[in-house]
Order: C-alpha cells, then structure tokens, then sequence
C-alpha cells in the first residue's frame, strides 16, 4: 500500500494557514500522512477514530455511528481521492459540505449493494434514527464486500456532484438542482469498522 510523504514545512503550512479556512488551496493540497496530528485538522472521539501509520481507522456499531469531522472547510470546488476498506458492518459515508446539522451523503452501502447521494442531517449529540442519515436521491448497483479495498473519487465542479468507485460505478447529479448543500465541512461515518488511507484533498481552481 502506497505511504504518502510531504515535506514537514508543507505539512506546517497547512496544519497553521487560516487564511481561507480550508483544507485545501489553490497552490496546495491535504494529505493524510503519519507525520499529521490528526486533531489539528479533525474533531473526532479517540475512541472511535484513530490514525496507525498512513490509515486512518474508526469503529462504530448500528447503535451509534462513528463521526469525524474536519475542523476547516473545503473549497467550492474540490476533489476527494482516497482508499476504503470496510472490515465490519455494511456502512461507509462520506459527508460533504456539513453546515451545521445537514450535509450531502456520498456512501457505500452493502446491505442494499449500491452507492449512493443523498441527502443527509447528522445531529452530533443523538442516536434516535430521523437524527441522523437522510432520504436517497441517486443510486447505483455495485458489488461491495467486507475486507476489500474501493477506491474512491469525489469531485465538486462548478455545483456539480461527481462520485466514484473503482473508476467502474459512476452517480453524477447538480448540487442547485437537488437542493444540497453548497459549502461546508467533511466528514466521514461508519456503522462498523472501517479504514481509510491514500486520502487526498485538492481544491480545482
């Protein structure tokens, strides 16, 4: 598996800039690496996140949905690489553009074997079912199993959504369109166990 390294004053530069507020910039891009502190950059329970080397790992159960939340947001227009596995339990989300308790739901699904968009409400301090996830809007067919590698690519160009899954399973739809939010934080959710590396975030000038 690939580890990515950047040079420590790259590293700094982005863990202190505040100039835009984002995890990325036009010149630069985020990279999760083991040099990282991940709390500078994410909030998150210790319990439930954690990062070994160069992957990033969280554990949740149906019950109780693992969260972490970046501190900074991401840029109008921006491209989202990264590697997932999801090693127990059927459900991995990537939340885009949270501003305050809606966001969009970009996720994998195995019970229903598609990938999806949403949209989604996650309210930090309940449980209860309607406080949390949200109604599909597109879907796709995609085999998806435990203990398996996917690799993911979200975009945002210009309103519109792009997702991706082994550069094979495709969704595509318009943030104005589909009422979804247009600025905002990432996170990501799992209802199990779930692990996440080769992440990368660009902003598209």
């Amino acid at each position: 598996m690939k580890i990515k390294i950047i040079p420590f004053l790259l590293l700094l530069s982005l863990m202190t800039s505040s100039c835009c507020g984002t995890l990325a910039t036009a010149k630069k891009r985020y990279e999760l690496t083991p040099n990282q502190k991940l709390q500078s950059q994410w909030t998150f329970s210790p319990k439930e996140w954690q990062l070994t080397k160069d992957t990033l790992k969280g554990s949740g159960g149906p019950m109780h949905w693992s969260v972490i939340e970046s501190r900074k947001k991401l840029p109008k227009n921006f491209q989202i690489d990264f590697k997932v596995n999801m090693t127990y339990e059927s459900l991995f989300e990537v939340m885009l553009n949270i501003d305050k308790e809606k966001y969009i739901r970009t996720y994998l699904y195995q019970i229903d074997q598609n990938i999806v968009i949403g949209r989604g409400v996650y309210h930090k301090k309940s449980d209860e079912y309607d406080k949390r996830g949200g109604p599909t809007l597109f879907k796709k067919p995609i085999k998806l199993e435990n203990n398996k590698w996917y690799t993911v690519q979200i975009k945002v160009l210009n309103n519109q959504l792009f997702f991706s899954v082994n550069n094979e399973t495709f969704l595509e739809c318009s943030l104005e369109k589909s009422n979804l939010s247009q600025k905002g934080k990432l996170g990501f959710i799992t209802n199990g166990k779930a692990e996440i590396t080769d992440l990368t975030i660009k902003n598209i000038p």
